[in-house]
C-alpha cells in the first residue's frame, strides 16, 4: 500500500493531536523532526515508500545529525519521534515492522535537574520586595503557585478560580492529555489567593483563569518566564532561572524530606517512574554532602 510521505505524516500529527491530545508544543516537535527526517531520505534517496525504509537509512541520517554536533539527548527525541510514528504505521498496517527495532540510542550524560536551594527560596519570599502594584500581587503569586504546587508553566496559566478547593485545602490541574490531578495547598496559599481573587481590579466576564494583568486578561507565557527568571535572579546563582526550575525545586525539596517517590509522581502528574526517579539523584548528592560533612573519616 503506496501512502505518500507528506499524507502519513498528517494523519499521524492529527491522531496525536486529536486522539493523544498532546501539548502544541510537543505537536511541533513532532511535525519538525518527521519533517527533517524525510526531507533527508528524499535529498539522499528518492521518494521511497514507508515499508522501504531500512534501519540503514536511519543510521544514516543520525550520523549526519552528529556530523551537525547535535547532542545526543536532541538526537534521541529525534529518534523517539521516528519510533512513536513508525509505530502508528505499524497500527495502521501500512507496514510490518519498525527500521527502528535494531536502532540503539546515543548514551547521553545524566543531567541532574537544577532547582533551587530551601534557604533561598526563603530569602525569595520573606525578604524580596514585591511591588504593591497589582503586578506585584500577581508575580508573587506566579512565585508561590510556581513552588507550592510544581504545576507546569501552562498549567498555571491555565489554572482556574474554580479549580481553588478552598474547603478541601487542594487545587485541581489540567495536565499534558487533559489529565486531571488534585495537589493539596496550604492555608497560606489559600488566604493569598483568596485576597488576590477579591482585589482583581477588572473582571472580564469571559476570563476564568485566576491569573490576569492589569487589564483583567490571561497571562502569556512568556511574562511568567520573564516574571520567574527576574526574581530567581534576585536570590540564586544557577545557571536556569525558568518556572521549570520551580517544578524541579518543588520535587527535590520534597524527596530530601522524606516524601515517597510515588507520592511526588503523582503531585508532578508524571505518567511513569522513570519520569521521577531523576530527583532521587539529588536526595543522593544531598546525603553525600551530609556524608561528607559529618562522618569523622569521610
Amino acid at each position: 500500500m503506496h501512502i505518500p510521505q507528506h499524507t502519513a505524516i498528517k494523519e499521524f500529527i492529527n491522531y496525536l493531536t486529536f486522539e493523544k491530545r498532546y501539548s502544541r508544543h510537543t505537536i511541533t516537535s513532532y511535525t519538525l523532526d518527521l519533517e527533517q527526517f524525510f526531507t533527508f531520505v528524499q535529498s539522499q534517496y528518492g521518494e521511497i515508500d514507508l515499508p522501504k525504509i531500512s534501519s540503514s537509512i536511519i543510521r544514516t541520517w543520525m550520523a549526519e545529525l552528529k556530523n551537525d554536533t547535535l547532542q545526543s539527548r536532541s538526537i534521541n527525541r529525534k529518534l523517539s519521534s521516528l519510533k512513536s510514528f513508525f509505530k502508528y504505521q505499524i497500527k495502521q498496517g501500512t507496514i510490518i515492522q519498525s527500521p527502528l527495532t535494531t536502532i540503539v540510542s546515543p548514551k547521553t550524560s545524566k543531567r541532574l535537574p537544577a532547582f533551587v536551594e530551601e534557604k533561598n527560596m526563603d530569602t525569595l519570599f520573606s525578604y524580596v520586595e514585591f511591588g504593591n502594584d497589582w503586578k506585584g500581587k500577581t508575580d508573587k503569586l506566579i512565585l508561590q503557585l510556581l513552588y507550592h504546587t510544581g504545576m507546569r508553566l501552562s498549567e498555571l496559566i491555565g489554572l482556574k478560580e474554580q479549580h481553588i478547593d478552598f474547603d478541601y485545602k487542594q487545587v485541581k490541574v489540567l495536565g499534558k492529555g487533559n489529565k486531571e490531578r488534585i495537589i493539596p495547598v496550604s492555608q497560606e496559599l489559600l488566604t493569598n489567593i483568596r485576597h488576590y481573587m477579591a482585589e482583581k481590579p477588572v473582571r472580564l466576564p469571559q476570563v476564568t483563569v485566576l491569573l490576569v494583568n492589569a487589564k483583567g486578561k490571561p497571562l502569556y507565557p512568556k511574562y511568567v518566564y520573564t516574571t520567574v527568571k527576574h526574581y530567581l535572579g534576585a536570590v540564586t546563582t544557577i545557571d536556569k532561572k525558568s518556572p521549570h526550575v520551580l517544578r524541579h525545586t518543588f520535587a527535590t525539596h520534597l524527596m530530601n524530606h522524606g516524601a515517597d517517590i510515588n507520592a511526588v509522581k503523582e503531585l508532578l502528574g508524571h505518567a511513569s517512574l522513570a519520569a521521577t526517579q531523576v530527583y532521587t539523584h539529588n536526595t543522593i548528592e544531598k546525603l553525600k554532602d551530609v556524608y561528607k560533612k559529618a562522618h569523622p573519616k569521610a
